[in-house]
């Protein structure tokens, strides 16, 4: 399972949103460059990256810091937020990004995204946000009444590369991750998903392996790994490749004598 960082720029910086509520921020790093060599120093294998400026405004705000960090580090980076037009995606893509996360306009602009995912096939990655099981959009500042499901199935069918759920009510609140809804999203679908939101330990993450097989093939840290909580290292020793329950035992030759 791999294990992704999460950095959420707002006004430049490195933040943590509770809930999604931009009232409730906290500041970790005025540099978000920092970060982003931290977490592929200790082993990631791709970065989450989140505009949240862009989300509220409906266009990429935070483009310096997105190149920067693109600039900065060697490994895959996808990037979500107010990503609402052709343009901005193109921008994205040609700047070097890998995958581009589509939310609000696969609500509201779905044959928009149904283009994208053909002209740019393998990396349109749809972003479910959803309150109660219900999809949320712009920001997660309004709720539709689109179930979480129905948009994965309809955006499966467009040919996105995979489904990134978050469950807002759990988001920032290192409350553990909804695997109800994970069950029955990744039930849904057969492209691959990436949990999202409340996940706060190690066991949290072995939680979500239960899934695996059912298509949950990532998860997305944020609060847990800024405050200490998980340590990326150790938690890719625990469910990423090379993981310590894969590893055959070496019993010797006398274990049996």
């Amino acid at each position: 399972m791999e294990v992704i960082p999460a950095i959420d720029l707002l006004e430049g910086r490195c933040v943590r949103l509770y809930q999604g509520n931009y009232e409730q921020s906290q500041i970790f790093s005025e540099n978000p460059v920092e970060f982003a060599q931290k977490w592929e120093a200790q082993g990631a294998t791709r970065l989450h990256i989140v505009d949240l400026d862009g989300a509220k405004a409906g266009r990429v705000i935070n483009l310096e810091a997105i190149t920067a960090i693109i600039e900065a580090t060697s490994i895959p980076v996808e990037v979500g937020g107010g990503l609402r037009s052709r343009n901005s995606v193109k921008e994205l893509l040609n700047l070097g990004v890998q995958w581009v996360i589509l939310g609000t306009i696969a609500v509201e602009q779905p044959q928009l995204v149904e283009e994208l995912c053909q002209q740019f096939p393998g990396q349109i990655i749809t972003g479910i946000d959803a309150r109660d099981g219900k999809v949320a959009t712009h920001g997660w500042l309004e709720t539709s009444e689109l179930l979480a499901t129905q948009l994965a199935v309809k955006m499966q069918g467009y040919g996105a590369a995979g489904v990134i759920y978050t469950d807002i009510y759990r988001d920032g609140t290192l409350s553990g991750p909804n695997l109800g809804a994970l069950r029955e999203i990744s039930e849904a679908i057969d492209i691959p998903v990436i949990a999202s939101g409340g996940i706060s330990s190690i066991t949290d993450l072995l939680s979500l392996l239960t899934l695996e097989h059912q298509g949950v093939i990532g998860a997305i840290i944020g609060r847990a790994l800024y405050n200490g909580n998980i340590s990326l290292t150790k938690a890719l020793r625990a469910v990423g490749p090379g993981r310590i329950q894969d590893i055959p035992l070496d019993l010797g030759s006398s274990y049996f004598a």
